[in-house]
């Protein structure tokens, strides 16, 4: 059967052959699904969105960005709408509720039996973007002295309500985490043996009130198919699991996205954000970094006697600037990434800027030797073709030593190093980068 495009649909809405659209929608990804109504009318959206069988349904819906699934939501009725609030998981649910307002949150929260609306409160009474905020409550708990035969029991009556069965958390009387078994283990081990005999103890957790990045890390570090989460008193009450920690991933990489690019915030639902709030989110980062800017035309219109008598020192500017600040953004980036995954440590913050001094050091001399030939083929001049090779090697070096150093600054001030954007490691190299020209040109020019 071939797949369904907004041409096809958009006929059989209209011819109101809704049995052909229902199967050919379930034949369909749910992801493909959700693209699919986003790029449709509302009423379209809703009346596709109703032939879906509830447990498609919940996973479309999760697939929807923000605004579509508020749309949808207005559009339903009551029913529905508890329905499917209803059949979400718990963290899905707090996501929703994080997005949309405040009179919507209310309404949806009535919608909710007594126990749902509980643990969601729960959830959503922890810190925006920790764990806690991140987590389901809905896990497979045992107790060390029950037998592996009670431990399946037990695991079949949870089976439904829980995200994943394939590990499963000891715990005491008093709810402290023990340890951990996976689903293989129960399997493999006699009926008569004790949990507790076959569990791994000491296993990673994290903290409610622990960054939500925390617990994708030592998710990804240690291999597992789900992170505990416990509170202060370390009595376990959820997990975090690998599907939540790929969203987790993607909104934090997107964040550190927009924050290198110096945009203001996420701009998620790009098309339905309205064009003036889209400029506003923007422009406190350039109305900075051009006030800035004006240091750099300052430096230049100082320098007007020297121009003067040399001309062509004019025409390697931008060049020069421009050089700097790509690679000034080339080692921030790496850093600013290294710092994220881990690999780079905040105590080795001297041997990675040395690291990335040497490699300054390099791309000056490799950039430094062709702009030598090129400047001298411009302009005929050799002391000029020199002063331009000499700033290109000292603005490589002073580069990396910048890009790679403000990451680890902003870190030590417990400021996200993300926020080292591109835009502002280039302004920074463009007042360098001309102070070391001029600097330059007056010392071999002038003797």
């Amino acid at each position: 059967m071939e797949t369904l495009d907004e041409k096809a649909f958009e006929e059989l809405v209209e011819s109101r052959n809704l049995k052909t659209l229902r199967e050919r929608l379930m034949v369909m990804e749910p992801l493909d699904i959700a693209i699919l109504l986003e790029s449709v009318s509302e009423e379209e959206m809703a009346l596709a969105f109703r032939l879906l069988p509830k447990d498609i349904a919940v996973e479309v819906f999760d697939d929807f960005d923000g605004p579509a699934q508020h749309r949808l939501l207005q559009s339903m009725t009551h029913r529905a709408v508890s329905q499917l609030l209803e059949a979400m998981s718990p963290d899905d649910r707090t996501e929703l509720l994080e997005e949309v307002p405040a009179s919507v949150t209310r309404r949806i929260l009535g919608f909710l039996s007594p126990e749902q609306r509980q643990v969601t409160l729960q959830l959503l009474g922890y810190e925006e973007n920790s764990a806690g905020r991140e987590m389901t409550p809905y896990f497979v708990d045992l107790r060390s002295n029950m037998t592996v035969a009670q431990a399946m029991e037990r695991i079949r009556r949870l089976a439904v309500d829980t995200e994943t069965i394939y590990v499963c958390y000891v715990i005491d009387p008093r709810r402290h985490l023990e340890g951990t078994v996976s689903l293989k283990e129960l399997v493999l081990a006699s009926p008569d043996s004790r949990v507790g005999d076959i569990a791994q103890p000491n296993p990673k957790r994290v903290f409610t009130h622990s960054d939500r990045e925390e617990a994708a890390k030592v998710l990804r570090e240690n291999e597992l198919l789900a992170v505990p989460v416990v509170d202060r008193e370390e009595r376990l009450v959820g997990i975090i699991t690998q599907d939540d920690v790929a969203d987790i991933m993607e909104e934090e990489v997107t964040e550190d996205i927009y924050r290198f690019g110096a945009v203001q915030g996420t701009e998620r639902g790009y098309f339905t954000t309205r064009v003036f709030n889209v400029a506003r989110r923007r422009i406190s980062w350039l109305l900075l970094l051009l006030v800035v800017n004006t240091a750099t035309a300052s430096i230049i219109a100082g320098q007007e006697a020297l121009l003067a008598e040399v001309v062509l020192l004019a025409a390697f500017i931008p060049l020069l600037i421009g050089t700097g600040g790509n690679i000034g953004a080339q080692s921030a980036t790496v850093v600013i990434r290294g710092l994220a995954t881990g690999e780079i440590r905040p105590r080795r913050a001297l041997s990675i800027i040395g690291r990335e001094v040497t490699v300054g050091l390099l791309l000056g001399i490799l950039l430094g030797l062709a702009v030598l030939l090129w400047a001298f083929w411009l302009g005929r001049n050799p002391q000029v073709s020199l002063v331009v090779a000499l700033t290109l090697v000292s603005v490589a070096i002073l580069a990396t030593a910048v890009g790679s150093a403000l990451p680890f600054l902003f870190r030590l001030s417990k400021v996200d190093p993300a926020l080292v954007s591109a835009p502002l490691v280039t302004t920074v190299m463009d007042i360098s980068g001309v102070m070391v020209y001029f600097t330059v040109a007056h010392l071999l020019l002038r003797m």
